[in-house]
This record gives C-alpha cells, sequence and structure tokens, in this order.
C-alpha cells in the first residue's frame, strides 16, 4: 500500500492540495498551500513511519486561525477513519 501512497504523492501538485482544500471548505492563502505542498513532499514518509506522534499543532503559526481549525478537524477525521491502515 505505502507504494501506492508514494507514487500519489510523487505526482501530487499544489492544485491537488487546493482542491482538496476547497471541497474541505479551507480556502488556502498562497504562503499556506505553498507550506502545506513542501511539508507533504517532505514529510510524508515519516508521518506513515509514525503516526501516533504526530503533532499537528506544531504547524499552526503556518495558517490562519480559521484555516487551521478546519484543517485539524479534517486531520481527525482522516485519521480516525483510517486509523487501522496507519
Amino acid at each position: 500500500m505505502f507504494n501506492i501512497i508514494e507514487r500519489y504523492i510523487n505526482k501530487m501538485t499544489k492544485e491537488d492540495i487546493k482542491t482538496f482544500a476547497l471541497s474541505k471548505n479551507i480556502d488556502l492563502s498562497s504562503a499556506e498551500l505553498d507550506f502545506t505542498y513542501d511539508f507533504v513532499k517532505k514529510n510524508y514518509k515519516n508521518f506513515f513511519a509514525n503516526p501516533k506522534v504526530f503533532n499537528i499543532e506544531r504547524y499552526k503559526d503556518n495558517y490562519s486561525k480559521e484555516n487551521f481549525s478546519k484543517i485539524t478537524k479534517v486531520y481527525q477525521e482522516y485519521t480516525q477513519k483510517y486509523a487501522n491502515y496507519l
């Protein structure tokens, strides 16, 4: 399964992130989009290696208060939904 994720991440674009965020009612600024894209590209392996120690709060200064609140909700939703796969 990790190979599927790796292939997707390698092909992922900023537009993919923007589209997903908008589908969750999150309108990322240009700086927030850049940070998210770079973060995912650089850190997805570390996250999947040990998702239980990931601390989303460390990144709140990279987002507006409103966006961070929404991102936290989406993060919690997906970590619960896919907990058996992480």
